[in-house]
């Protein structure tokens, strides 16, 4: 498939905590010129551009409460409508749910996109927490690093906007059993939606992030 052809694939990216969503997405985005669709970015850039969407999810970021889900699905839907997106993209960390889903659906069947692909990134637990022990989060800008895959390049300063990094709660040992079972009850139901759409490609992420990427480009 040509790289222009390439650059018109509408892509969702699945796959536990862990999985390297992240790493994967960002490589793909560049690789087949897509517009990588984050919705944690999504959730950042609304908030700090203060438009309507961004200050209704500040009201819940401020008081620690999770975005609703219809919110977040309007904030991800407003972003797909974008010229770049139309041209191509890979949605990174939605949706979560069986709602979110189907509102997805909802929107591509009104635009169109009907041949879209879904690639599910599996990892084992122990390949999970061996991953995301390592993970460090800047406290400013939330980008992400790992103390072994991608270390910053000043100690545990982040390098865009040298604040101090931190280890989530989220990413202690302790606590990625737990969220591996939320997934299991909330995200991984999705897995099996889009399985019976016959839309999963699935991929093994134990594996070193640049041979899966080898492999998904080879099966797209």
């Amino acid at each position: 498939m040509e790289k222009t052809q390439m650059a018109m694939l509408k892509l969702v990216l699945l796959g536990p905590p862990g999985a390297g969503k992240g790493t994967q997405a960002k490589s793909l985005s560049e690789e087949l010129g897509l517009a990588h669709i984050s919705t944690g970015d999504i959730l950042r850039q609304a908030i700090q551009l203060d438009s309507a969407l961004g200050k209704e999810a500040k009201h819940y970021v401020d008081k620690g409460e999770l975005v609703p889900d219809g919110l977040v699905t309007k904030m991800v839907i407003e972003r797909l409508k974008r010229p770049d997106a139309k041209r191509g993209f890979i949605l990174d960390g939605f949706p979560r749910n069986i709602k979110q889903a189907e509102d997805l659906d909802s929107f591509f069947a009104q635009e169109g996109y009907s041949d879209y692909k879904v690639i599910y990134l599996d990892a084992t637990e122990k390949t999970i927490i061996q991953r995301l022990g390592g993970r460090m989060i800047c406290k400013k800008c939330q980008a992400v690093f790992h103390m072994t895959n991608m270390p910053p390049k000043e100690g545990s300063r982040c390098d865009f906007c040298k604040s101090e990094l931190y280890q989530r709660q989220d990413d202690r040992e302790e606590t990625v059993k737990y969220r591996l079972s939320v997934y299991a009850q909330a995200t991984k139901p999705v897995v099996e939606y889009y399985a019976r759409q016959g839309r999963i490609m699935e991929f093994d992420a134990d594996r070193e992030s640049s041979v899966v990427l080898k492999e998904m480009l080879q099966g797209l």
